[in-house]
Parts: C-alpha cells; structure tokens; sequence
C-alpha cells in the first residue's frame, strides 16, 4: 500500500483534505451511502474511473477509517465496502457541496453520465424538514430509488423501489429533479406546480400534498 500522502499543514481542513481530498473518493462515500457495494457495483456507477485507481482508493479509505469491507454469507459469498461512522459522517459534506455545486450543473452535456440515485442527496436535502422519519420512494425518467429520512445507522437511500410500503411516492420528470438539484426549483414550488405526483397516505405524502 502507498504511503499516506499528506498537506502536513496544522489545519483541520487540510487534515480533511489529507483523507477525503483525492479524486473520486467523495463520489465513493456517495456511492456507499446507498448502502454496502461489491467492486464491481461501484465501478459500473462510477464511469470514468481504472480498476487500479478505484482499488487504490478503496484501501486507503479502508486505511483512513472512512470504509470496511467484509465478506457475504453463502449464497452471496462476495465481498461489499461499506462506510464506517466516520465514513458517515461525510453525508452533510456531501449535501453542503452538492448545494454548492449546483449552480454549475447547467445544461445536462453530451458526455455527461446520469444515474437516477445520483439525484437522491439533492432531494434529500429538499425533503429535509419536511417530517421527522420515513421512506419516500422516487420515480424518474431514468428509473426508481427510494431515500430514508431522519435514517440513523443505516443506507440513506437506495436503488430500485422502496424496500417496503412507502411512506410517499413522488414521480417527475428529470427536468423538474435537475431544478431542484440545481436550486432553481424548490420540490415544495414543484408539487404547488404539478411538476411532481405525489401518492401515498403516509405523514410525508400528507405534508406535500399540503405545501
């Protein structure tokens, strides 16, 4: 393994920088905040990045205390990466940042690749005070993921359907989730408009419907 590069400067920001600061780790805690992932899970939605440099980055952030990584039992028999409490704690790093990146996005480029979980911390941060707990699945253009709200300990959203009955389902079209991605659009301005279906009888989908 590579020695540990470092700013060596008496700063808790460099010393952030020191572990998270290289390139595709946070899009890494990104990934991993949906939950455990195989290699090859995160190498298919992360396009763009070697096998070498995702493995490389994997064991210094196992190195660093942000990942595990441990082995399914049978049938899964494959080993997942998966983040630690300290690998966790990145997610408002991650919110703060999407939040400030966004009015960069722009039009979508032809070279851009999209993921429809890719769009879930955005909209977690626009669903944040919306209610205290529960499961809100989304449907876009480019498929399904489902986000926790108030999740303590566990995946902050996943891919896919929601797991169990959720407590809302929002459908929209991509142009109205790269608005509010981008902060253009708030998803309370966005269901006022009809932008967004909402269905369900839980708290959540009773808080929108009433926004």
């Amino acid at each position: 393994m590579s020695p540990r590069r470092s700013y060596d400067q008496y700063c808790s920001a460099a010393r952030a920088l020191d572990a998270v600061g290289d390139r595709w780790t946070l899009l890494i805690v990104r990934e991993l905040l949906g939950g455990p992932r195989r290699y090859t899970d995160l190498h298919a939605d992360l396009p763009g990045v070697s096998t070498d440099v995702l493995a490389s980055r994997l064991k210094d952030m196992e190195r660093d205390g942000l990942t595990t990584r441990r082995r399914l039992p049978p049938p899964g028999a494959a080993y997942v990466y998966e983040l630690t409490g300290r690998g966790r704690e990145l997610l408002p790093v991650l919110q703060a940042l999407g939040e400030w990146g966004a009015p960069a996005l722009g039009e979508r480029r032809p070279t851009d690749a999209v993921r429809a979980h890719w769009f879930a911390l955005p909209l977690l941060r626009g669903l944040d005070g919306l209610s205290g707990e529960g499961l809100v699945e989304v449907r876009l253009d480019e498929g399904e993921f489902h986000v926790w709200l108030g999740a303590e300990g566990g995946p902050v959203y996943g891919d896919g359907p929601a797991p169990e009955e959720p407590d809302a389902r929002l459908a929209l079209d991509t142009e109205t989730c790269e608005a509010v991605s981008r902060g253009a659009l708030t998803l309370r301005d966005a269901v006022r408009a009809g932008r967004v279906e909402v269905t369900g009888e839980g708290a959540v989908a009773k808080v929108l419907r009433e926004a």
